[in-house]
């Protein structure tokens, strides 16, 4: 049963990837294409709230899913338009992750720091100066470091204490925001995000405590990018 959980995962995923490669060349397709393609390269932050869906969720589990661990991200972002709707936006992310509990003991929180690598497809709409988008596409991402938590612990017996056993994520990522785009200063970006996980931080084995455990986060971004190869608007 074990083994027939993670292959139903692996499909997941090349299901996922197939549909998000298809949905990108048809919206392609669609769009007029740009006479000159717009490269742009620059650097991302800001600030992220994160928890994890564990399941079952028994009494002394449920202070779980009563707050959020808040945390930074930042990265670069590289991204590529040759088309004048659509683009591909590639980025390179450190993020921090983890969730919080208040018990009647105290609290306790765990922090998580990951490498993160989204594939996102940008649709953007608007002025020349002024454009609203929408991001979507795969994410995967391994955990570099865990503090391995912080304060009162609800039971010594539960697992979801233990050093996490998935370091490797992938996920969805989604976002909406909009840009500016100065004449001789760059483009300001502005996206909030949702993140979700389809990989488990612990086994979810029949045999196991778990059968989910998947961490998702809300996150708002500031950008700057700065384009690569300048022309003429």
């Amino acid at each position: 049963m074990g083994s027939r959980r993670y292959i139903g995962r692996g499909i997941w995923c090349i299901v996922l990837c197939t549909l998000y490669s298809v949905l990108c060349t048809l919206t392609a397709q669609a769009q007029p294409r740009l006479r000159t393609p717009e490269i742009y390269f620059g650097v991302h932050g800001g600030v992220s709230a994160s928890s994890v869906i564990f399941s079952p969720s028994t009494g002394s589990m449920t202070p779980i899913t009563n707050a959020s661990f808040i945390g930074g991200t930042g990265g670069f972002v590289f991204r590529y338009a040759g088309h004048k709707f659509c683009a591909i936006q590639v980025e390179l992310n450190y993020e921090q992750r983890g969730w919080a509990e208040k018990n009647d003991n105290g609290n306790y929180s765990r922090l998580l720091h990951y490498v993160e690598f989204p594939l996102l497809m940008n649709i953007n709409f608007g002025s020349e100066r002024w454009r609203g988008f929408f991001n979507l596409g795969p994410q995967i991402g391994y955990c570099v470091w865990d503090d391995g938590g912080n304060g009162t612990q609800i039971s010594t017996e539960l697992t979801h204490y233990n050093p996490i056993e998935h370091p490797f994520d992938w996920g969805l990522a989604a976002g909406v925001g909009f840009y500016y785009r100065s004449r001789n200063a760059g483009l300001y970006q502005f996206e909030a995000r949702f993140d979700y996980s389809f990989g488990g931080l612990f086994n979810t084995r029949p045999v196991d405590h778990f059968t989910m455990a998947n961490p998702m986060d809300l996150s708002i971004h500031l950008a700057w990018l700065w384009e690569f190869k300048k022309k003429n608007r």
